[in-house]
């Protein structure tokens, strides 16, 4: 039901017409497999080469730029046969229309962007929500279908705009309600209220306190990690303790847990440790002077040794803040050394146990029983997805291990995105497969087409796996393998 005029492109952006012929416009992706490294030199074009850029063998059809089978009464654009290690193999290859999808977002920081459930906006229009923070990262839940098409007209496009975008590696503009503004892009690190974050926590203040304890023993008297979940102090700690670390008197306001181990410090924040602390003595309470001593030596320093300071007790056993010793500096480095790069994640994910299994069999909750039992491989783009365990095929993706610009949409709104199904070929006959409509993977790279499309492709681009990308057809995806066929 999409009209488009001679010479113009759809609203989509991924059909046009030429001359009364529906083409589409990204050019159909074909992986070409990586020469591994350290192999013999050969000749190069040891027979006449006949113009192809393209591989003639070795290739494998990539879902990008194929097409989709909607409205889902026909099999899908490409079923491919080919052979591996002597095993006869299929792939079904179509561009699958997602309503239910969304993007997952894992941001390393260790700053406070927002309280758990609190909206996050793009344009204005609230396109998701923060979720549970994990470990030296924060995440975001974006999408899904309730924002594409439950609410308003420009809520759904802003959405699907917004999950376009960060799915291709683009840069989006985000901010949370009562909490942060955030530049986000896949594989770069996070921008955060206009700060570039540089490295995500070592651990949380507990964990430090356990890796640096032996380091810091003979040179500092007491050392706080500050952090907004789990303050540690080193002579109450159980590594600590294990050392002989003399007590101090320290008291902390918070939560006491275990040993050494403080809960809420401090309010979340932007500051020391993920909090929002600018001073660290606030969470200091008055030394114990049985125990404290004048002179008394004080490290704090936070999870990612972004902030340090160095303090003495005097006379009044208050701390009083000194030059950081040199003693003492290699070891806040130290802290930061080990720190790992802050990058932001970005993985779609989708539920495929809809109507575009109707392109791959006539019996869909075959593909379904199938891909559950392992005997078919689901690809994206070519790149390796998680497969949900339970009903339906609902998968998530690592959208930087994808071909540039894998993703597409259509005005519903609804994220296009590359999804291929592997199998024996005996397993795809055996599921109720359309066999008919499978062809060879060499007519598939020399450009035909099956007898199924409906339109004709703008071309063909020949690109290589991301590195460690398993290979879509290897038998090491299947449980048969090593098992004679």
């Amino acid at each position: 039901m999409c009209y488009i005029a001679d010479g113009r492109s759809g609203a989509c952006d991924r059909y046009a017409n030429d001359g009364g012929q529906l083409v589409r416009l990204d050019p159909l992706t074909i992986l070409r497999q990586r020469a591994e490294s350290g192999g013999e030199v050969v000749p190069f074009l040891d027979k006449e080469w006949d113009g192809d850029i393209l591989p003639s063998e070795g290739g494998f059809v990539t879902a990008i730029g194929a097409g989709t089978t909607y409205p889902d009464y026909k099999p899908a654009p490409f079923i491919v046969a080919s052979k591996v290690d002597g095993v006869d193999m299929v792939t079904v290859v179509t561009e699958g229309i997602f309503s239910y999808c969304g993007v997952k977002l894992k941001i390393d920081t260790d700053r406070h962007l927002g309280d758990e459930c609190s909206p996050v906006r793009a344009d204005g229009e609230v396109i998701g929500h923060v979720t549970t923070s994990e470990y030296g990262s924060q995440m975001l839940s974006l999408g899904g279908v309730h924002h594409l098409t439950g609410g308003s007209k420009k809520e759904g496009r802003v959405t699907c705009s917004s999950m376009l975008a960060l799915c291709n590696g683009e840069a989006v503009e985000l901010a949370i309600d009562g909490g942060a503004m955030l530049t986000v892009q896949a594989g770069q690190p996070p921008v955060i209220n206009g700060q570039t974050e540089e490295r995500m926590r070592v651990g949380c203040g507990s964990a430090t306190v356990g890796m640096f304890a032996a380091q810091w023993n003979g040179l500092v008297d007491e050392v706080v990690v500050v952090d907004d979940h789990i303050t540690g102090v080193i002579s109450e700690h159980q590594a600590g303790k294990v050392i002989g670390w003399a007590p101090t008197g320290i008291r902390i306001k918070g939560r006491r847990s275990t040993p050494g181990r403080y809960f809420q410090v401090a309010e979340p924040g932007t500051g020391w440790g993920g909090t929002n602390l600018t001073d660290p003595l606030a969470i200091l309470g008055a030394f114990d002077p049985k125990t404290a001593r004048p002179g008394l030596s004080i490290l704090m320093v936070s999870t990612t040794g972004e902030h340090s300071a160095y303090f003495e007790l005097d006379e009044a056993l208050l701390p009083v803040e000194k030059e950081m010793p040199a003693r003492l500096a290699p070891s806040v480095q130290r802290i930061a050394d080990n720190c790992e790069p802050a990058l932001t994640s970005v993985l779609f994910m989708a539920g495929a146990g809809g109507s575009l299994r109707s392109g791959v069999t006539e019996h869909p909750v075959g593909l379904t029983r199938s891909v559950q039992g392992a005997l078919t491989y689901v690809s994206c783009g070519g790149a390796p997805v998680y497969v949900w365990p339970g009903g339906g095929i609902t998968f998530m993706a690592d959208v930087t291990r994808l071909p540039k610009n894998a993703f597409g949409y259509v005005p519903t709104p609804a994220l296009v995105a590359p999804i291929e199904f592997t199998m024996r070929a005996e397993d795809y006959e055996a599921l109720g497969g359309h066999m008919d409509y499978v062809m060879p993977l060499s007519e598939a790279l020399e450009g035909k087409t099956g007898r199924q499309n409906d339109h004709i492709l703008k071309g063909r681009r020949g690109v290589q796996p991301s590195s460690g990308n398993p290979w879509p057809t290897g038998p090491d995806n299947f449980p048969w393998r090593g098992h004679s066929t």
